[in-house]
């Protein structure tokens, strides 16, 4: 049977990258980039990243990302945008202006260049488009035609976001070992639609023992707003690993839980990676994973300040008991193939989910002074 994975054209890190963007453009034969990035960005960055595009003879235009990453906002872009000749659209953002600028450069039919300005996320590499609706519903997916062309990744405009993106980059990480793992052993497809390669799986658990090894360091570097090495070695796991790890590799539970997660209104503000992180944990004690592994995940969580319990992401013990149940609900409904071995059932992962809870509140308290 064929197994497929996907890279980007080119991968590019490091303090500075976007002063490089223009000449790497000029580089790649495009001339006339559509640039799309939101409010906050285009007041901190663009400044810079649009003197670099002009110095290197680009043409370029911008657009603002309007917020929400819908069909209806990508249509509407494409639209303003067609009569610009645009070779080549640059994302310039978080996860959901990337996704947005992605789906532009589908509904355009040319190359996109991918910047993120915070490491939340693994989307950059990918070419997955996470779609949503009006009320900030998960929706589906698309998918760009092949991976990006290129991904300009600039650590030092990533270590001066809020310390949350970065560890909720961590968290959206930290599943994929797992998540590749039960793909294998359930049979389900990767992004490709074909059976993971090793090579993928390699690379997920690479991004796992990164993470679990430059982690806390990298955090708290973060939290100072600096870039060292610890920060160049883990942007790397969550953005480059975990990004063609999980392309390649698929995934599972800890992913799937998102789609419950995303349609209860009292978790509206939470971060993808956050949900992930405790979509993580919930898989793990689904699986009947040792206590030592659990405790590990449980350790780097806590350190990040990532959500391991159903209050820390915002859920009022008020809603919990019928929350719980829509999330196990929606998680497991249309599912084509046994998302985990052993298969679960609703309540086998509501159990989980309750037991996760628990776990993550014990290992709180064991942190307190």
């Amino acid at each position: 049977m064929l197994r497929m994975m996907g890279f980007p054209g080119q991968y590019v890190q490091g303090p500075g990258a976007l002063r490089e963007l223009g000449g790497l453009l000029a580089k790649s034969g495009w001339k006339r980039p559509l640039v799309l990035c939101d409010a906050i960005v285009t007041d901190k960055i663009w400044p810079v990243v649009s003197d670099g595009l002009q110095a290197a003879g680009l043409a370029a235009r911008h657009v603002l990302f309007p917020g929400e990453c819908t069909r209806s906002a990508i249509d509407a872009l494409a639209d303003r945008s067609r009569k610009g000749s645009h070779d080549v659209v640059v994302g310039l953002g978080g996860g959901k202006a990337l996704d947005t600028a992605k789906g532009v450069a589908l509904a355009l039919d040319v190359p996109i260049a991918v910047c993120p300005t915070i490491a939340s996320n693994d989307a950059p590499t990918s070419r997955v488009i996470v779609l949503y609706d009006e009320a900030h519903r998960l929706a589906g997916a698309e998918f760009l035609k092949s991976n990006p062309a290129a991904v300009i990744v600039d650590t030092q405009v990533i270590a001066q976001a809020p310390a949350r993106f970065f560890a909720a980059g961590i968290g959206d990480a930290i599943s994929k070992k797992f998540e590749a793992r039960q793909c294998k052993a359930t049979g389900r497809n990767n992004v490709f639609g074909t059976p993971p390669l090793d090579t993928a799986l390699l690379l997920a658990t690479a991004t796992y023992d990164t993470l679990v090894k430059h982690g806390p360091a990298a955090y708290r570097a973060v939290l100072e707003h600096q870039a060292d090495e610890a920060v160049e070695r883990v942007v790397e796991a969550t953005v480059l690993l975990s990004g063609v790890g999980f392309e390649g590799g698929g995934l599972s539970l800890a992913h799937g839980l998102t789609r419950g997660f995303s349609a209860i209104p009292a978790l509206a503000s939470v971060l993808h990676g956050e949900q992930v992180a405790f979509g993580a944990l919930v898989q793990l004690v689904a699986e009947g994973r040792p206590q030592a592994e659990i405790d590990e995940l449980l350790d780097l969580l806590c350190t990040v300040g990532l959500p391991v319990t159903l209050a820390a992401l915002g859920l009022p013990s008020t809603q919990a008991t019928a929350a719980v149940a829509q999330i196990a609900d929606l998680t497991l409904a249309g599912q084509a193939s046994q998302i985990l071995s052993p298969p679960l059932t609703p309540a086998r992962l509501e159990t989980a989910i309750w037991r996760a809870d628990r776990m993550g509140a014990a290992a709180l308290k064991r942190r307190k002074p």
